[in-house]
């Protein structure tokens, strides 16, 4: 994980907040593109009222946020799963690593207890 990029848990004070000013700033964007789409859109239909490209825009920008924010929370949900899938598997991993080092440190010590007998038998 690279340092200070949210995990879910913010790992340092203040991170939690820098969080929430990161999309809230992502949104301003967001919301300021879609206005901008809605603007010329509306100036590619000249015979609307007023009243009625204002009305457009507005339900341009609504739908337009509204897709956005289903295409993050469908990110966000694989970025969960994908999340949960690698913690398992190093869990698996370190599990299995822990495993051959117990055996290889198992048998340097068993080789180590024979060398040491045998050489005291020799020895005597």
């Amino acid at each position: 994980m690279i340092p200070g990029r949210s995990s879910g848990r913010p790992d340092r004070p203040g991170a939690a907040l820098a969080n929430e000013v990161e999309g809230y700033l992502l949104l301003r964007v967001e919301r300021d593109q879609a206005r901008l789409e809605a603007t010329a859109l509306c100036a590619r239909l000249p015979w609307l009222t007023t009243a009625q490209a204002e009305d457009l825009s507005r339900h341009y920008v609504e739908q337009r946020l509204g897709l956005t924010r289903q295409a993050l929370q469908v990110t966000a949900d694989r970025a969960h799963r994908l999340r949960a899938e690698y913690e398992a598997r190093h869990a698996v991993l370190r599990r299995t690593l822990l495993k051959w080092h117990a055996a290889c440190a198992s048998l340097v010590l068993t080789a180590a207890g024979t060398a040491g007998t045998g050489l005291y038998v020799l020895a005597r």
